[in-house]
């Protein structure tokens, strides 16, 4: 057993505190799980297939780690990348093949042949329009130190739609299409190995289907995708971060537990929806099961089940939040402002989100230390109670998403050589 299946017994007996969805984070390293069949563990997973025509590549991974995932090909193959299948365009998973078809075009052999869903090449073109932004919310959400995003993609040669089959040598893959994070997911099931590629409809952590700052996910229909996964009685998943899961029955298990997270935060917040509840009473009301959220390929550690919450109604209600005040607010410094002055003075609020802190009551005293700033933007007091505050909120959340919101909430406020 090399260190790849090692890392997958350890996360299913929960052993593992943090799970792979940090380019920092990720376990690097390949191993051959079946003769023919090999998995690169990075940011994002690769699932290799040897077939008679040459390899295939389901997901191709990150710039990242393009050039790990090279070395690790070539120690186990020497043949060339005949197919490779996107299971969506998010960027972690699309820039690996760049040193395959290097190699490629230095031997005279063709490129490889790339496969998508057909609304991929949309999703593309919407990253080159919107570069800057995505740039700046993976700098936050990520910590990196320099906000960069890609400008320009590998297209694929082939878009394909649900129930697409191709055949490469001796080897059959079924492309099946649902949304779930995206809405040009593919996942791939392999019948002779009695495998399924999950791509990012499962990532050992609660599904990243609330994004607060990406758009919209699917979460109905991601839990349909899993129900559909289930059927196939797979006795081996890939998912697209995190190790495998081997044994039909582990993989049912888990199939099935995040199927039922998903449609348990469906069916209570349509519920909620469809009784006149506003979004503030549904966000408070609707609750995922402690026992569900304890498991460790369902723990939240990247994504928050409130934020899914959030993200449901967006699909379903749109952005009107049921507060007649909301629709056409004033601006928040405007807001601040008459805050501050009731209060006596941004000093007033300022103190009271530090005695709100202090009694654990973080969400109230975020609320005020962000009117304070807002009143009194050039106030260093009220930034360094600010900063104090989000880096409190940071340290007790469980959500990587939520962490750098937080993160990058109190280095706002902290002086520049702070």
């Amino acid at each position: 057993m090399g260190e790849v299946l090692e890392l997958a017994e350890r996360a299913w007996q929960g052993e593992l505190e943090q799970t792979q969805i940090h380019p920092g984070r990720a376990l690097v390293g390949f191993e051959e799980l079946a003769p023919g069949v090999g998995f690169m563990s990075a940011f994002s997973n690769v699932a290799a297939f040897e077939t008679g025509e040459g390899l295939v590549f389901l997901d191709t991974s990150s710039f990242f780690h393009a050039r790990k995932l090279h070395e690790a090909i070539r120690h186990w193959s020497p043949a060339p990348v005949h197919t490779a299948v996107y299971t969506h365009g998010h960027v972690d998973h699309v820039f690996g093949l760049g040193p395959f078809e290097e190699e490629a075009a230095e031997k005279g052999l063709p490129t490889t042949r790339v496969l998508a869903h057909h609304a991929c090449p949309a999703r593309f073109e919407r990253y080159v329009l919107t570069n800057g932004y995505n740039a700046i919310i993976n700098q936050r959400q990520f910590g990196f130190p320099q906000p960069v995003f890609p400008k320009e993609y590998r297209q694929p040669d082939e878009t394909v739609g649900d129930g697409h089959v191709i055949r490469v040598g001796d080897v059959t893959f079924e492309l099946l299409h649902d949304k779930g994070e995206t809405d040009d997911h593919l996942w791939i099931w392999v019948p002779a190995e009695k495998t399924i590629y999950t791509g990012d409809l499962f990532i050992w952590a609660s599904p990243n289907c609330g994004n607060p700052q990406k758009v919209q996910r699917y979460p109905r229909e991601w839990a349909h995708a899993l129900r559909r996964m289930q059927a196939k009685g797979a006795e081996r998943l890939l998912p697209g971060h995190g190790p495998p899961i081997l044994g039909r029955d582990r993989v049912s298990q888990a199939l099935d537990e995040t199927a039922r997270l998903l449609e348990t935060l469906v069916d209570q917040t349509l519920a909620m929806m469809n009784e006149g509840a506003r979004l503030d009473d549904v966000l408070h009301g609707v609750q995922a099961p402690e026992e569900l959220l304890a498991r460790p390929y369902l723990r939240p550690s990247y994504d928050d089940p409130r934020f899914i919450v959030r993200n449901l109604w967006r699909l379903y209600g749109g952005w009107y939040d049921g507060n007649p005040a909301h629709l056409n607010p004033p601006p928040d410094r405007e807001l601040a402002a008459e805050i501050s002055a009731l209060a006596g003075g941004t000093a007033g609020l300022s103190k009271r989100a530090q005695a709100l802190a202090a009694e654990g009551q973080l969400e109230l005293a975020s609320q005020l230390a962000e009117w304070a700033v807002q009143a009194s933007p050039e106030d260093r007091s009220a930034h360094a109670v600010r900063a104090e505050i989000y880096r409190a909120r940071a340290q007790a959340e469980t959500s990587l998403m939520a962490q750098g919101v937080y993160r990058a909430a109190a280095r706002d406020s902290e002086p520049e050589d702070g």
